[in-house]
């Protein structure tokens, strides 16, 4: 087992001091895709460890610290023993690693269809066009808005989708504003809405994305209501 080093700063520091051929995974599993457009599809989870943000909701901070290094090789070899036409890559923040974006691409030349989920902090120049990328830009109520990456979204096709959690009817109405000055319907494939879990009720952020004509799409986390809201490896 990789030993997780005290502190965030040395840990991120190991990370990316690591080379391209090994990465620090937390857990690899297979499932059903609980969001984006490809919700409800089997898909098997890459989930690498590490990341650089605490937002106030987040509902992976087990993977922070710990995991496994492995060679990019086994990795790989594991994401497609599991026979999934879907693989998506998550973490904490993938893009911390060297050798994610080797991966992806890894896992493209093998012809499953490959998502990529990261914060919106990370730049995503670098990833394989053929990988869904899905950015996820922090909202107020997160606590990390100031993090976020503004010049990734000039790098949006229609491949890609943009997420955004609301903790509240600030979050939406910071969301609703950004998804209107920065043409995001125009730019990628899908604007993605949900709600913290426990958070707003669904019912409300559906109004209010009827009453301002939203051009967006509103989700459910589908796998908390399979599982357990804290279930993990599911």
């Amino acid at each position: 087992m990789w030993k997780a080093q005290r502190g965030g700063a040395a840990t991120l520091g190991a990370l990316r001091m690591a080379k391209e051929d090994t990465l620090v995974v937390h857990e690899i599993y297979a499932s059903i895709q609980g969001e984006s457009s490809f919700a409800g599809q089997p898909c098997t989870f890459v989930r690498l460890t590490g990341c650089n943000l605490r937002c106030s909701w987040c509902d992976t901070a087990h993977a922070f610290y710990g995991g496994t290094r492995l060679s990019r090789a086994e990795v790989l070899s594991r994401a497609l023993a599991t026979g999934t036409p879907l693989v998506e890559l998550t973490g904490g923040e993938p893009l911390l690693q060297p050798g994610a974006i080797p991966l992806l691409t890894e896992l493209c030349d093998a012809g499953r269809t490959v998502l990529l989920e990261t914060s919106g902090e990370r730049d995503i120049a670098r990833v394989d066009p053929r990988v869904h990328r899905i950015v996820d830009l922090k909202a107020p109520g997160s606590g990390e808005s100031h993090r976020n990456r503004w010049d990734n979204l000039a790098l949006l096709t229609p491949r890609d989708e943009v997420k955004f959690v609301l903790a509240s009817r600030a979050d939406y109405e910071w969301a609703r504003d950004v998804i209107r000055r920065e043409s995001l319907g125009a730019r990628c494939g899908a604007v993605l809405l949900s709600c913290v879990f426990g958070g707003p009720a669904s019912r409300d952020v559906v109004a209010w994305m009827l009453a301002d004509a939203l051009p967006a799409r509103f989700q459910l986390q589908m796998h908390k209501y399979i599982w357990p809201a804290d279930a993990t490896g599911v």
